[in-house]
């Protein structure tokens, strides 16, 4: 089959590989679609440290069942899937409790570091265990299922501090997550929704997507105008999805006594905590990892167009292209949001 493989950091070569067999409790899977994420952006460089070479890197996918495993339950050769990023074990004592995010033998797809390596979908078949599977509807389109993947980090942040009807909110960051954080906090019942961030095209994205009122970290100061739109209190609710320390001390700024903060984004390994105000103004911080369990969630609400994922797609691309599509996108071209890859 044919694959995008990182043979080395900035080189991705279309190549002939081995195509997958599943194991008992496996689907092999055609991808049909499969996203271009930031991590792998990151990846592409050597950055993050958790794309070593070689290895197919994708892992924001959707397509149809090819093959299943010999134990497989519920899925069968035709299903149209989508599937969870992350391969949760089932049997750890996270798995058991119900956080399949925080799995103690977690790997993840199209991801190879010094624990794990696991081929990705930047190819045209994957394996992909049952247990992280999902069906689509027969009519959800690939390149939106592609998203959901996406989609459900956002959905579990905006379920991470306890969003109660009429909240106010701000969302620091107006990327992809976070224009998909907007979405998925005002389906959550916030009813004030402040976007930040330094590039006015995703401002008025965010303007298009929900958000109430956006402000430009680059000329305005933003916690003096988040609290003149929130009666002089602060927000309920501060959102940071970039994970880089300006934006993450803007989020505790933004929010009044007793306020929560919820972590997104992970740019940064370390910032600086204001101790003193979390401790004096008694807030509230809340990491938010990947998902879990909200896939069939995020389905249902792409699919009632209550979170709208068509605006943050760029392009699509066969497989062929796609290599050139990573150049453009590393290189940070204007304009660029989602890139969808159609092997």
């Amino acid at each position: 089959m044919k694959a995008l493989v990182l043979e080395e950091y900035k080189k991705l070569t279309l190549s002939d590989v081995p195509k997958p067999e599943p194991g008992e409790r496996d689907l092999l899977v055609r991808i049909q679609a499969c996203g271009i994420c930031g991590s792998d952006v990151h990846g592409f460089d050597g950055s993050t440290g958790r794309r070593i070479p070689p290895i197919v890197m994708g892992h924001e996918a959707a397509g149809l069942v090819e093959a299943v495993g010999d134990k497989v339950e519920g899925f069968a050769v035709g299903d149209r899937v989508t599937f969870d990023s992350t391969v949760s074990c089932g049997h750890c004592s996270y798995c058991r409790a119900g956080r399949i995010n925080l799995c103690e033998n977690r790997m993840v797809l199209g991801v190879s570091c010094d624990e794990f390596k696991r081929d990705g979908c930047f190819a045209e078949y994957a394996t992909i265990p049952q247990n992280i599977a999902y069906h689509l509807p027969a009519d959800f389109p690939y390149e939106h299922a592609a998203l959901i993947e996406a989609v459900s980090i956002a959905v579990h942040a905006a379920g991470r501090p306890g969003i109660q009807l009429g909240d106010s909110a701000v969302v620091v960051g107006s990327g992809m997550i976070g224009l998909l954080v907007i979405q998925a906090v005002k389906a959550a019942g916030a009813s004030q929704i402040i976007a930040v961030d330094l590039a006015d095209e995703k401002l008025a994205m965010a303007a298009e997507l929900g958000a109430t009122a956006t402000l430009s970290a680059g000329t305005e100061d933003v916690a003096a105008r988040v609290a003149e739109l929130t009666g002089g209190e602060g927000a309920h609710h501060a959102f940071e999805v970039v994970g880089a320390n300006p934006t993450v001390q803007s989020a505790i700024d933004c929010v009044r006594k007793g306020g929560h903060i919820t972590l997104v984004g992970n740019l940064a390994p370390e910032v600086t905590l204001p101790l003193q105000k979390v401790v004096t103004r008694e807030l509230t911080l809340h990491g938010s990892c990947a998902s879990n369990g909200e896939y069939p969630a995020c389905i249902d609400l792409m699919a009632a167009g209550v979170i709208n994922v068509a605006p943050l797609i760029s392009a699509t691309s066969p497989l062929q292209d796609a290599a050139s599509w990573f150049d453009r996108l590393y290189a940070g071209e204007a304009g660029l949001m989602k890139v969808v890859v159609t092997p």
